[in-house]
């Protein structure tokens, strides 16, 4: 089992929404990196920690799991679709996504600031490393395990 991070706004989609629905594709990654660990890397069963960014303050609200295999984003195809590539084709997509099914909601939230704190601890985590702006980041078991204890501080 491999262990992740995952960014999304919350006024795009928050952890309410996913709660509320379940499940949901994780749509609109235009990152080849992200793409990849997505295509490459994921397997259904993998936990994530879902993160709200762009938002005050950004930090950890849930964790989700990986509940499919990658396949073709389907925005990529739609030119209303502000995530629309019209270089990518349905014989040969170049954008994939995966599903996301929650597990649970956060009594709180662990924001960034607060993750920033026990850098020591999270030496190597890739949010706290400078110039990193990944909406997809793995995460070591040891850094999922212990930023989920700081869900009660």
């Amino acid at each position: 089992m491999q262990y992740w991070l995952m960014k999304s706004e919350p006024e795009a989609f928050g952890i309410d929404d996913l709660q509320r629905v379940g499940s949901e594709p994780w749509d609109g990654i235009r990152n080849y990196q992200a793409r990849n660990f997505m295509r490459d890397d994921m397997q259904i069963g993998d936990q994530v920690l879902f993160y709200h960014s762009n938002c005050k303050p950004p930090g950890i609200v849930g964790v989700a799991e990986i509940a499919s295999k990658a396949y073709p984003d389907p925005t990529q195809f739609d030119p209303d679709d502000s995530h629309y590539d019209a270089d990518s084709k349905p014989d040969a997509p170049r954008w994939l996504l995966v599903d996301v099914r929650i597990v649970r909601k956060l009594d709180g939230i662990i924001s960034l600031e607060q993750i920033k704190t026990h850098a020591d601890q999270l030496d190597g985590l890739p949010l706290i490393r400078k110039g990193n702006r990944l909406s997809i980041m793995p995460v070591r078991k040891r850094h999922f395990d212990y930023l989920l204890q700081l869900d009660t501080e």
